[in-house]
């Protein structure tokens, strides 16, 4: 029997020229918290792109380090970085497996590397993975939208908070990058 992973919320706002992007720190297998400090956002290529992970920790590791690599190959370029390993994603038998989703950042642009090696460029600069996404994806939407005087760090965190209020899988452990 298969212990189902479920773990986090990851959410980027893009707001008045700054980028943030969070992460909860809750990590549960079946219906138990497994881990409430699981750091799931990580700094590339000396702070200039930003990543945050949702799904298997270690898969999660393996396309890091592959797109890491990527970034490196296209000198620091995120949109061929992401696009190059989406090709590898779909061609390679062992990532093919791999049950992670990512969201890559800098001062630019925001993109969503799914799980079947789609690069998505999302709609009004918010994007958001995970357990919780579709809770602080809403709330960060409402908040750009009613609260524009905020800035994209406040956003991100007050999202995170109202998909933690309302997500079994996220919790109050945040962690906020951002880029400006």
């Amino acid at each position: 029997m298969k212990t189902e992973i479920h773990s986090t919320t990851i959410l980027a706002v893009s707001h008045n020229g700054m980028v943030a992007i969070g992460g909860d720190g809750q990590a549960t297998m079946g219906n138990t918290i497994a881990k409430s400090n699981v750091k799931k956002i990580r700094k590339l290529q000396d702070g200039k792109v930003i990543t945050g992970f949702a799904g298997s920790t270690a898969d999660a590791f393996t396309l890091l380090d592959r797109f890491d690599e990527k970034l490196n190959s296209y000198g620091g370029n995120m949109k061929r970085a992401a696009i190059e390993l989406a090709k590898d994603w779909r061609m390679d038998r062992y990532l093919r497996r791999l049950e992670a989703m990512l969201i890559a950042c800098n001062k630019e642009e925001i993109l969503m590397l799914s799980g079947t090696g789609d690069v998505i460029e999302p709609d009004k600069q918010v994007a958001a993975i995970g357990s919780g996404a579709m809770y602080a994806q809403s709330a960060a939407l409402a908040l750009k939208k009613h609260a524009p005087h905020l800035s994209a760090e406040e956003i991100v965190k007050e999202s995170l908070n109202i998909a933690a209020d309302i997500c079994i899988y996220t919790n109050h452990n945040l962690v906020v990058e951002k880029i400006s």
